[in-house]
């Protein structure tokens, strides 16, 4: 019998680093797959004309799609090849979803036995006018979730 994986949000921070370095070790002790998932959103800037905003030639929204889905492509191989260096032998599949980074991971939580995020530690305001992943995640998600707080 296969275990569900244990799954992981990277953003390319050092919290969603931790974060998957205590993910991979866990999956390693569990013996569970590990899932890592970059979750990444393109939003073009407006056209010029648009009432309200500053003025913004069109550009070549395609190329710039594509640089996009690239930078991401490449942050998620990176952190997994940090991770991988940390806890060898284990089984990574990696993720790279476009939309919302929380229901990303919530949707993720659903065939998972873990939810793994990292936290920045914004607290107060901060937190609240940034919003929080791991608190979307750990409200909703349909497993289990860790926060692994970033070290100062």
């Amino acid at each position: 019998m296969v275990s569900k994986p244990i799954v992981v949000g990277i953003d390319g921070s050092d919290a969603s680093r931790e974060a998957l370095r205590w993910a991979a070790e866990e999956a390693r002790l569990r013996s569970a797959p590990l899932v890592a998932v970059y979750a990444w959103s393109f939003i073009p800037p407006q056209t010029i004309g648009d009432p309200g905003l500053l003025a913004v030639p069109a550009g070549d929204f395609p190329g710039q799609l594509e640089a996009e889905r690239e930078a991401a492509s490449g942050a998620l191989e990176a952190a997994v090849a940090d991770a991988l260096a940390a806890a060898p032998g284990i089984e990574v599949e990696q993720r790279l979803v476009e939309g919302d980074p929380g229901d990303a991971l919530v949707k993720e939580s659903e065939s998972a036995q873990l939810v793994v995020v990292g936290s920045h530690g914004r607290s107060g305001i901060q937190a609240a006018l940034l919003g929080s992943v791991s608190r979307h995640v750990t409200t909703h998600a349909a497993c289990p979730v860790v926060v692994v707080k970033a070290s100062s």
